[in-house]
């Protein structure tokens, strides 16, 4: 295959080459990375190994994000309108804090429980057990075991669902803390210039929204979203119509996740109220 794509075993990146080697790389995924080494689109990202290992595993990897990203864009504009009303023109400046800290979370929400390909050596040297044991799991899960690998054990997949969780804890902190801080600069400085300029909410409490958030993204969304991924998508729609169709899974994969992301957001605001940010009137 390699003769025939014009390519010799050095001019692939030395882990693949390795594992290619070794017997742990299938024709499927080698055929695959040449046709993707190939594109002018994405020859560039087959060079990072975080965005090559994730389109070896899946290559509607990118599809997936943009349905999530332009999933969040359009219900988190629909919501700060609805929200807004006839003041939504006039505070864009809020609604653009606020969206790019959805978008954040959202590409996160693809990029960590993603399933993934990785040929990188699992190196045990100077790591503790625990940071050996969390090296050695896979990124989604339920994600299918690669050919020429052994099967992952049920304390490697569950250590997926911690690992990404602690990874999701950070970022929902980050991004809220990021985006909500911003919303209280904006507020301030408006009032600031605009002294009549009343604001239709109390400042929120940056620290508490962002515990909250992380907590969230670390709980609800981790576990939703490895399951859409690795049962969902991975298991079951590729599996019935991904040699088939791509476009009927492209399609069945934006209903499954504009489902989750409208269940998603009527748990948030459930959890908003139990734990008391936000009072039901």
């Amino acid at each position: 295959m390699l003769l025939a794509a014009g390519r010799a075993l050095e001019s692939l990146p030395p882990d693949l080459a390795a594992a290619l080697t070794a017997g742990k790389v299938s024709q499927e995924i080698l055929n695959r990375y040449i046709s993707m080494s190939a594109s002018a689109l994405l020859a560039p990202l087959m060079k990072i190994p975080g965005f090559r290992d994730r389109l070896l595993a899946d290559p509607q990897f990118f599809v997936k994000v943009a349905i999530e990203v332009g999933i969040g864009i359009f219900t988190k504009s629909t919501a700060e309108y609805a929200k807004r009303g006839s003041r939504f023109g006039d505070e864009l400046d809020f609604v653009a804090a606020n969206v790019m800290m959805a978008l954040v979370a959202d590409f996160m929400l693809v990029w960590l429980p993603a399933p993934t390909l990785s040929f990188a050596p699992k190196s045990a040297a100077k790591q503790g057990a625990l940071a050996a044991f969390l090296a050695s799991c896979p990124e989604n899960a339920f994600q299918k075991v690669p050919a020429g690998y052994k099967p992952f054990t049920v304390a490697q997949r569950g250590g997926a669902v911690l690992r990404n969780g602690a990874k999701l804890l950070g970022v929902g902190f980050g991004a809220s803390l990021l985006g909500v801080s911003a919303t209280n600069a904006l507020v301030a400085a408006r009032q600031f210039l605009d002294p009549s300029f009343s604001p239709p909410n109390a400042p929120q409490d940056a620290l508490a929204m962002s515990a909250a958030y992380a907590s969230y993204m670390a709980v609800s969304s981790n576990l939703r979203y490895q399951v859409i991924a690795g049962v969902v998508e991975e298991r079951g729609i590729e599996a019935l119509f991904g040699s088939r169709s791509p476009a009927l899974c492209s399609a069945l994969s934006f209903v499954v996740r504009t489902g989750n992301t409208f269940l998603g957001s009527l748990m948030w605001v459930d959890y908003l109220r139990l734990i008391g940010l936000q009072k039901a009137h």
